[in-house]
């Protein structure tokens, strides 16, 4: 049965000297969605409909920067050698981690040119982060990439996935863990969650907090059934480093700004 297995084709358009590449299509479509939902939310907390519109035109190529400078960094002895390789984005080797700072750097500095709160267009924009992340996963899921060790198919069969997601962990004559299935399906439940907690009516930056800490636990679980981690050293993992400090700041910003009442506005106030 295992001759038979062919993977998905990782181009989406071949219009010969321009490939387009399912992995740009899914994080562009997951970043549109986003957008879409941040948008709508934007006019109901008394934002200019446009506001995210303006961000994103320089939050999304400069988050991109930021991933994939993150990972060529901390793949270094590779891509010294290879440096052309370096720009091969639709290959994957964009880290999430890195994305991230770059577009909370890029948010701050937005809110503040736009005199806007920071933790405002931070909370409204949280669910569609992690929606983001939640769809853009797929694009690792189709370069067959971001997987955990290897599994047999009775194993794959018995967590009641669809065909083509079996067949699709067949790389190399070996199944593997959908670890890229764990951590979407875990955004997943993160961005409905954040979408109910909307109406609970937080202070104001806590929503986004509450994202941070989130989407940190189940990365620290996902990072450690995965086989491509970036490594700090031989048994320590970037990525598990780094979402215990995210979970440590983000729990340490909520109960200093409460204690300090830098928090008094809540998540429903139409204030900028």
């Amino acid at each position: 049965m295992e001759d038979s297995i062919k993977p998905i084709n990782p181009v989406f358009l071949d219009l010969g000297p321009i490939q387009v590449h399912w992995y740009g299509v899914i994080i562009g479509l997951g970043a549109l969605l986003g957008l879409w939902i941040a948008m709508r939310e934007s006019e109901r907390r008394g934002l200019h409909k446009d506001t995210f519109v303006d961000l994103v035109l320089f939050a999304i190529p400069i988050a991109i920067l930021g991933a994939r400078a993150y990972y060529v960094i901390f793949q270094w002895d590779y891509y010294s050698q290879n440096p052309g390789d370096i720009f091969k984005i639709w290959n994957g080797g964009l880290a999430i981690h890195g994305g991230l700072i770059a577009a909370f750097i890029t948010g701050a500095v937005f809110a503040r040119v736009r005199k806007i709160s920071f933790w405002k267009l931070a909370d409204i924009g949280a669910p569609s982060i992690i929606l983001g992340q939640a769809i853009g996963r797929w694009g690792n899921f189709i370069n067959q990439e971001a997987h955990g060790g290897a599994v047999t198919r009775d194993f794959l069969e018995g967590l009641f996935l669809p065909e083509f997601i079996v067949n699709q962990m067949y790389i190399n004559g070996q199944y593997y863990h959908p670890t890229f299935l764990y951590e979407s399906l875990w955004s997943l439940v993160g961005f409905i969650g954040l979408m109910l907690l909307r109406k609970a009516n937080f202070r104001r930056g806590e929503l986004f907090l509450t994202y941070i800490i989130w989407y940190s636990i189940g990365r620290y679980w996902v990072e450690g059934l995965r086989t491509d981690s970036l490594m700090l050293t031989e048994s320590l993992r970037i990525a598990q480093v780094i979402s215990i400090v995210l979970i440590l700041i983000a729990v340490a910003v909520m109960i200093f700004r409460r204690v300090k009442g830098y928090s008094k506005e809540r998540y429903l106030d139409v204030s900028k």
